[in-house]
């Protein structure tokens, strides 16, 4: 029997949903209303159209085979009506309408319903600050942001930019006013690192150190008091400083448009969003929601997440469409995957950070490796750091992030755990995944199983060490007299180090440990490194062996200071 379905939102979810369905039940009707002119495009390309590697606002909108993804095209090809510039201004869940008002004439109107979905995404969170609705101030949440900024910045408007926020809006955006455009551009973020509990502040300043060397500048720990200028934004004035600035971007983060939802009596989450179950129905078995309006469940700590991702909603998008035709398809739920690109590097992960696994509760420690993400003698290997979380006890990988290039085989690495994550994969499983092999795009031992390996030697206190940070804090304290550094590497590469730092930087390659060992210390902290960690936990081991009990390792060696950026 044909049924009419209403699809309230036209960005992402909305018309997967509907296309889906309508493959299923051609002979069904179905109206889909959005508040703006532009539907059906990909929000995450904006900040790529902004710096150029998009050519055209419209590429954003069109289908693999290039046609403009419009009301013509729904309702000719997908035979979807199309209604923009159209508001849901409330549900009648008794008599399953959806009132509506035009939002350019003011014409009101109602809309029957057998079956409703609720796609209404989110809205980019104000400051609630004086100077925000300045010329020049700008939110990235659809393609006439993109086209007004780019605009302003190829007509000559704009030398400097703030961009007020280092989440993935934030860091993409800094890109590409730096990068293509050559804009002076400076970023502002109220905690203390770029990507706050997404990755460990170690990966977060690898990233913000590349970046830098690119040109962005960055005051993290800074609170934003208001935006000023004389009609157009002239400066941010922050708790620490004024910075000038022809264009501010504002990117703190979303909020769910739970409204029409609200109103409706259907059940949300205290802080916004809309509650679904793995049918992505809501509390009215007749309605169903999904995207960046919608709460699901993080499928490794059981708890409510919002995880508003592009990806995600075309996916339930589907889910929906299937449901919407008497199909019985569920989502689960998600661990949180995701990749921000930043010059020719990137910030990738999934599950939970060190961060966020102890803030809910778990007994966690991390590990970071950097090792080449190929055969050592594939001429276009490069180094990767990745860092793996792990609850004490039960050994159950949490989480895992990594820094390297902005390529393929970073992402490729976590999104092999990514699939595997809800499954509650230990690190014996890591140790053994299978993982394609051949010299061009991985090395034998892949960096997934050896951090696994890594893991497992720190938990037999095999190995023991630290990362970066606390290097720095040892070096720091050098004068004390309670560290002593040990260079594992062959002369030629410990050289340079030792005359820079006379007296505190020592050679003692690995092989020759054992005939050495009367230049030790045991009265000091031995400190061991080498170039990624590897020879340094080989010289540990000896050592350990020979009754030193006061050994670190520096765990990702000299690689993982130089990204650091410490300079010794």
């Amino acid at each position: 029997m044909s049924q009419h379905v209403v699809v309230i939102g036209g960005v992402a979810l909305g018309p997967k949903a509907a296309c889906r369905f309508k493959r299923i039940e051609p002979g069904s009707k179905v109206t889909m209303l959005d508040m703006s002119d532009l539907i059906s495009y990909g929000g995450c390309g904006i900040p790529y159209y902004v710096s150029g590697d998009v050519p055209d606002a419209e590429a954003l909108r069109t289908t693999a085979f290039h046609m403009v993804r419009d009301e013509k095209f729904f309702e000719d090809i997908k035979g979807v009506d199309v209604m923009t510039r159209t508001k849901a201004t409330q549900v009648d869940r008794e008599n399953k309408r959806v009132h509506y008002e035009n939002v350019a004439t003011g014409e009101t109107g109602v809309l029957d319903y057998d079956k409703l979905v609720i796609a209404t995404g989110a809205t980019p969170r104000k400051l609630n600050m004086p100077g925000e609705d300045l010329k020049g101030v700008h939110y990235v949440s659809n393609p006439h942001d993109a086209e007004c900024i780019r605009a302003s910045i190829s007509q000559g408007q704009v030398g400097k930019a703030v961009i007020i926020g280092a989440g993935f809006i934030g860091l993409e955006m800094a890109e590409a006013f730096a990068d293509m455009w050559g804009v002076e551009t400076t970023v502002v973020e109220i905690f203390d690192q770029i990507m706050p509990r997404l990755v460990s502040p170690t990966l977060a300043r690898m990233g913000m150190e590349h970046m830098q060397e690119k040109g962005v500048e960055f005051h993290l720990g800074e609170t934003v008091k208001s935006i000023e200028g004389d009609g157009k934004v002239q400066r941010v004035v922050t708790d620490k400083r004024t910075l000038e600035a022809d264009c501010v971007i504002i990117s703190v983060g979303v909020i769910p448009n739970d409204f029409v939802a609200r109103e409706a009596g259907l059940q949300c989450h205290e802080r916004g969003g809309i509650i679904v179950d793995e049918m992505l129905r809501t509390s009215d078995p007749d309605i169903y929601s999904g995207g960046d309006c919608a709460i699901i469940k993080n499928l490794i700590t059981g708890q409510p997440l919002f995880l508003p991702l592009g990806s995600m909603a075309n996916r339930q998008g589907r889910i929906i469409g299937n449901n919407l035709a008497g199909g019985e398809s569920s989502f689960d739920g998600a661990v949180g995957s995701f990749v921000v690109k930043l010059f020719e590097t990137s910030l990738a992960g999934t599950g939970l950070s060190l961060e966020a696994a102890e803030g809910a509760g778990y007994d966690a420690f991390s590990v970071m490796l950097t090792q080449l993400d190929r055969a050592h003698f594939y001429p276009t290997k490069e180094l990767m750091t990745l860092e793996l979380v792990v609850e004490r006890g039960t050994r159950k990988v949490l989480g895992v992030q990594g820094f390297g290039s902005s390529g393929d085989a970073m992402v490729g690495r976590i999104n092999a755990v990514a699939s595997i994550l809800k499954f509650k994969p230990t690190i014996d499983d890591i140790s053994n995944l299978e993982l394609a092999y051949a010299p061009p795009f991985a090395a034998a031992m892949d960096i997934l199983n050896t951090v696994a390996n890594m893991a497992d030697n720190v938990l037999r206190e095999m190995n023991r060490g630290v990362g970066p940070a606390e290097f720095e804090k040892m070096w720091a304290a050098r004068e004390s007299g309670d560290f002593c550094f040990i260079d594992c590497r062959e002369q030629p590469d410990a050289q340079p180090y030792m005359e820079r730092n006379p007296g505190h930087w020592q050679n003692i390659p690995q092989g020759e440990i054992y005939k050495r060992l009367d230049e030790v210390p045991e009265n000091k902290t031995c400190v061991l490194v080498c170039n990624t960690g590897a020879r340094s936990y080989e010289a540990q081991i000896m050592l350990t062996h020979k009754g030193h009990k006061n050994v670190i390792n520096i765990h990702g060696g000299m690689a993982s200071l130089k990204k650091y950026g410490i300079e010794l």
